[in-house]
């Protein structure tokens, strides 16, 4: 394959390139948009082919010329090397591009057209009827915390990771691209992604490599928001206080660290957690930092160490795999694994795939999943609760009668 990547002078909004059908990984305006197929590729061998890729690149930098997109599932990588077809990544026939600096350009991948990615049509919404349903009812999910704080409680665990899911169901099919709208103009500080109909705006950078610097940003404890900034600040306050909370967090940050360190030549972090504030919940969150040793790994490499993170699964790992697969009783699918690009170089960010929705072929119905942090202290109804808030960041976009 041949490629070519080209500045772009125009000002482009990356939601509309990507619109119901294609590809986009976005944070406040920055990142990547894709259209059409060149390659579908296993996670295992993307950084290789994207190398393999003849290119032109007239512009330079993280994230020009060949990318890969794509989802590592919540299993990760089996030992074997790939986990199925949800770790298969995707490279972009045509990807539009967009920095911090609003440097815009355009990567085309053999014969493919350009201007179809430009092709933007204009939203059109009409009246509809949902349906929201738990797939199952709230006192299994009660169970299910008590069974897990019990196994954290017996030394089994330190930390259990427990999820629910609800359905949405629709009378016509759902625009992502209206979803994707909504979730800019809500959450346009997260990373909001969509690929083969998993669509959701996440908080929670896994890694990004840039060079031979390396970034995370663990989140762990959460809090609703009220809207009401004297009431948000007690209970970020709260949430600061909060033991139970500065424990999970502290379990989080402690293997975050530690995958990352041996990659590294220094790697700094945050002393204390600072609380990370979206429109519908607030976090602890603690930013990690460093330099890679010569020669640096592919982010792809830093992303299948670390994914799931015991913000999303449990540690230690294996014991928390096994106790969430028991309890849970279900595949998790691409929830809490991992979600982001890639370039030739290795350069590429990924972020933790939560507040995420999966939608059915014909999108007339979508599956959400939240979940939340067992400790020993944890009450059944509060993770409840927590779960619930956690929703009204998917439900927000998607349900508009």
């Amino acid at each position: 394959m041949r490629a070519v990547c080209l500045p772009v002078t125009v000002d482009v909004d990356l939601n509309d390139v990507a619109r119901s059908d294609g590809m986009l990984f976005v944070r406040n305006g920055v990142g990547l948009a894709g259209r059409g197929v060149a390659a579908r590729v296993p996670f295992t061998e993307a950084q290789s082919l994207l190398e393999s890729i003849e290119c032109d690149n007239q512009v330079g930098g993280p994230g020009t010329g060949p990318v890969a997109v794509g989802c590592l599932p919540f299993e990760g990588l089996t030992p074997g090397g790939q986990s199925g077809v949800l770790s298969e990544l995707v490279v972009p026939e045509v990807t539009i591009g967009k920095d911090a600096t609003g440097r815009c350009w355009m990567t085309v991948i053999g014969d493919a057209d350009p201007a179809e990615a430009f092709d933007i049509v204009s939203l059109r919404t009409s009246a509809a009827s949902y349906f929201v349903r738990p797939v199952e009812d709230d006192s299994v999910y009660c169970d299910a915390v008590v069974q897990a704080r019990d196994a954290v409680r017996s030394g089994v665990a330190d930390k259990l990771v427990m999820a629910r899911e609800i359905v949405v169901e629709c009378d016509r099919a759902i625009d992502i691209h209206a979803v994707l709208r909504r979730l800019k103009a809500s959450f346009g500080s997260s990373y909001r992604y969509s690929f083969d109909g998993f669509v959701g705006a996440s908080p929670e950078l896994l890694v990004a490599r840039e060079g031979d610097m390396v970034r995370s940003l663990p989140l762990a404890g959460t809090k609703p928001r009220t809207g009401d900034p004297e009431a948000d600040a007690r209970i970020a306050a709260q949430l600061v206080a909060s033991m139970k909370n500065q424990i999970e967090h502290r379990v989080v940050i402690d293997v975050v660290h530690d995958t990352l360190l041996p990659w590294c030549s220094y790697l700094d972090w945050e002393p204390e957690p600072s609380v990370l504030a979206v429109a519908n919940v607030q976090h602890l969150a603690t930013a990690i930092e460093g330099r890679l040793s010569s020669p640096a790994p592919s982010v792809l490499d830093l992303a299948a160490a670390l994914c799931p993170t015991p913000a999303l699964g449990g540690h230690p790992r294996d014991v928390a795999f096994r106790l969430v697969r028991q309890i849970e009783g279900r595949e998790r699918g691409r929830y809490g694994g991992a979600v982001g690009w890639v370039d030739a170089h290795g350069n590429g960010t990924w972020a933790v795939a939560i507040r995420c929705a999966q939608f059915s072929a014909d999108r007339q119905s979508a599956v959400l999943t939240a979940g939340c942090g067992i400790v020993a202290d944890s009450d059944p109804d509060d993770e409840l609760a927590e779960t619930q808030a956690k929703f009204q960041a998917m439900l927000a976009a998607i349900v508009r009668p």
